[in-house]
């Protein structure tokens, strides 16, 4: 892999320079994101559905849980096109397809740079600032992008045989994200499924421990080490997936 640094460097080059291509605001438009989506889930949860937050307002609630899922759902989303949109690279090269795979979960960084931004400014605005838990914060994103490289890996080498995945995969990040604990809290009375979703989403405990680092969440008990071990088999199983499946990948292609 190092010797297709160049390479990746490249690829990830290229995708930031494509995403932001001939638009007036830029990266700019990372920012709406987060913040639309916020002002959306404190009209629709926190006054329609009334969910309760305890002494953490809902905008600064729900951004501390926005930041780690815009980037895991967009890494997983681009990770697992990402040989499908490379099909030259695959058919034409002998590089390691796991850096096409690498380098495209790499620019998603960017938006949760930008989410953690905006959600220090809307903190500070409410008063609440940083402690010294925020030294947790790259630990937890090193963990999240190793699930979403994880996926990516497995998604990839699927997605290129089978092309179903490319279409199914919206709807299934779309569930995933309202069995994740990003708009609300799993505490909220009434989820009777919450036991099952803590025990096979590895999402809840990197939210929950996010929460705990930037707003003083009641720390998760246990469900972060679900998400290391859930992470960890996650990611081995994919890379020798990917690797058994790179054999066939410039054919299947």
């Amino acid at each position: 892999m190092w010797a297709a640094r160049d390479l990746f460097y490249f690829l990830v080059w290229r995708d930031i320079k494509v995403r932001y291509a001939q638009t007036a605001l830029g990266a700019f438009w990372t920012l709406f994101q987060p913040l639309g989506m916020m002002l959306v889930f404190t009209y629709a949860f926190a006054r329609l559905a009334d969910i309760d937050t305890g002494t953490v307002p809902y905008p600064v609630f729900a951004l501390s849980g926005l930041a780690l899922w815009l980037f895991i759902s967009r890494a997983v989303m681009l990770g697992a096109s990402s040989l499908v949109s490379n099909v030259p690279l695959v058919t034409k090269t002998s590089c390691p397809r796991i850096v096409i795979v690498l380098a495209s979960i790499v620019p998603p960084l960017l938006d949760f740079v930008i989410s953690i931004s905006l959600f220090l400014l809307v903190a500070g605005l409410y008063g609440i600032f940083p402690s010294w838990k925020f030294v947790l914060v790259p630990p937890i994103l090193l963990l999240a992008f190793l699930l979403a490289l994880g996926l990516s890996l497995f998604l990839a080498a699927l997605n290129v045989r089978y092309r179903d995945v490319g279409q199914a995969l919206p709807f299934i990040v779309q569930l995933w994200f309202f069995l994740s604990p990003v708009a609300y809290t799993l505490h909220t009375p009434g989820l009777s499924w919450a036991t099952i979703v803590q025990a096979v989403n590895p999402l809840v405990g990197m939210i929950g421990v996010l929460r705990w680092a930037l707003v003083d969440e009641p720390a998760p008990r246990g469900l972060l080490l679900v998400s290391v071990v859930a992470t960890f088999l996650l990611l081995v199983g994919s890379i020798v997936y990917f690797v058994r499946a790179e054999r066939t990948l410039a054919d299947d292609a």
